[in-house]
């Protein structure tokens, strides 16, 4: 949740023709808009976003890198370790909560806000720089920052303080700012590997500028690309170690699982319209295509240095991830950091009619997303929904005091075994248990050895809960690791007298983790 004041007067905005000093460009704004619009969706926006810190569940992503943050390690297999180490220092300081979980993401969001701030001013007048600030402040992106733990949280702050020590750099001259630079560009990649794009965007603007060209073979650029290796270090030294597991998971990994499916690439404009509300997106897809089909090749060359620089950090990851949409499933996060650039960019033309209806629909959306949340009136057959769990967590606690001996494991990816973690504050493993491959569960020095011939409690989701036949079936791959396998009842959420959440319970009784691939279920 992040409070923001808004940054413009109370009176009446006139139709009257702007003039933007950093970008060149004129604009006549032909509305009126009252600010208490704006008042009215800000103070909507952030109660709602101010009570979910409280009182919405634990979703399985803030669960398993909480895990990651009970194991500290240089990084991860699955992303950098920035994450990991917020919630670890959080949960250290203020216990094992969910609501301390929400805050960290709050936190370090509102930092974001504010550094979203600080670099709109160098590209905009106060007022539009204010009204960039709203757009972000309104979309879905801020809100799922700012309540959902992901590597994602901590890399959008340390992208925006990277363009910010950038424009330093580059437009006031500030040489003590390229070690900003490398520092800021470091630290976003410690957070996640999208954040590779900063140092190329930096490239690629400069390359495209005649004017800043030279910044390219200067010791001050040297110096930022030193500094930033040396940030970026511990995530080096970690895959050096694991045999550039992590690496290789993001990248050769990712590749190999490409496939036709066009239809995918509409799924992926809903989903980018959904997080920045569709009025945002439109607007940014609409100045995008006047200026491309005015412009074309000669674009780079026929704006200014400043909208030049933040194009070069908005087009390559925009246009980049949705132009291979149709052969790769591009997740709902993946272009987020580019929005930090193009939402400024757009602000130079966008209309406070734009900005009124993007508030006014926000509000609606935000308002629809509370009741979702707090009484879940349409269910959704996934694991990843925050309904549910701390039910499981209770009942869990029950069964470990029941079974004190038994080790505890699950083997639907790690949604559950990581709500398990957190609830019981205990090692709960995965399916590494019965010999597949558990994302970080298998880095963490786990000895399965060490469990044999010890009982389990073997816990698993189930997605739909009026058919648990596949689920059933998976219990043959359980079999062959034990020496018999039993079923218990399982665990079944209600809300509301509806069920919304149930878990399949097995006691499995000695463990032999030697298991042979001929004993192995076809």
């Amino acid at each position: 949740m992040i409070v923001i004041t808004p940054v413009f007067t109370v009176t009446t905005i006139t139709a009257r023709n702007i003039m933007s000093k950093a970008t060149g460009v004129r604009v006549i704004a032909k509305y009126t808009i009252t600010d208490k619009w704006a008042v009215a969706a800000v103070i909507i926006i952030a109660a709602l976003r101010l009570s979910c810190i409280w009182l919405m569940g634990l979703m399985p992503q803030d669960a398993y890198y909480y895990f990651y943050g009970q194991h500290l390690a240089l990084s991860y297999f699955d992303h950098p370790p920035a994450i990991a180490w917020i919630l670890r220092a959080f949960t250290d300081m203020l216990g094992r909560h969910t609501w301390v979980i929400k805050l960290a993401d709050t936190l370090v969001t509102t930092g974001t806000i504010l550094a979203f701030w600080q670099l709109a001013r160098h590209f905009l007048s106060r007022r539009r720089a204010g009204n960039a600030l709203l757009l972000l402040y309104s979309t879905l992106m801020i809100t799922l920052l700012s309540l959902v733990s992901t590597p994602d949280v901590p890399m959008m702050l340390f992208w925006t303080l990277s363009l910010t020590a950038l424009y330093r750099a580059v437009f006031h001259g500030k040489r003590a700012a390229w070690i900003w630079i490398g520092i800021a560009m470091g630290l976003a990649f410690d957070s996640k590997y999208t954040a590779l794009m900063l140092p190329v965007g930096t490239v690629l603007f400069l390359l495209l500028s005649a004017k800043y060209r030279h910044y390219l073979w200067s010791p001050w650029f040297l110096l930022s690309v030193s500094f930033f290796f040396l940030t970026i270090s511990p995530v080096i030294i970690w895959n050096v170690n694991n045999h550039f597991a992590s690496f290789r998971f993001q990248s050769s990994e990712r590749v190999s699982g490409a496939e036709l499916h066009p239809l995918d690439f509409f799924g992926v404009l809903g989903h980018q319209a959904a997080i920045l509300i569709p009025v945002l997106f439109s607007a940014i897809v609409f100045y995008l295509y006047k200026n491309i089909r005015r412009r074309g090749i000669h674009l780079p060359e026929t704006i200014s240095a400043q909208q030049l620089f933040l194009l070069c950090f908005f087009l390559p990851l925009f246009l980049g991830f949705i132009i291979i949409s149709p052969v790769y499933w591009v997740k709902i996060n993946w272009i987020m950091p580019a929005y930090i650039t193009g939402i400024i960019w757009v602000s130079i033309w966008i209309t406070g009619k734009w900005i009124r209806w993007q508030l006014i629909i926000s509000s609606v959306v935000h308002l629809a997303l509370a009741v979702e949340i707090f009484f879940y009136p349409v269910a959704i057959h996934s694991d990843d929904t925050m309904v549910g769990w701390d039910g499981l967590g209770a009942v869990a606690v029950a069964l470990r005091a029941r079974y004190p001996d038994d080790f505890i494991f699950s083997a639907d990816d790690y949604k559950t075994s990581a709500m398990l973690n957190f609830y019981l504050g205990e090692m709960v493993y995965s399916r590494n248990v019965i010999g597949q491959n558990a994302l970080q569960f298998d880095f963490i020095g786990t000895e399965l050895n060490a469990l044999k011939g010890k009982n389990a409690l073997f816990i698993n989701s189930l997605i739909d809960v009026e058919d648990d036949k596949d689920e059933q079936i998976f219990i043959g791959e359980v079999k062959p690791w034990f020496e018999t396998v039993e079923s218990l009842p399982p665990i079944v959420v209600t809300l509301h007298g509806h069920t919304v959440r149930k878990f399949l319970v097995f006691r499995c009784i000695g463990y032999k983790p030697e298991v042979r691939p001929q004993e192995l279920s076809p």
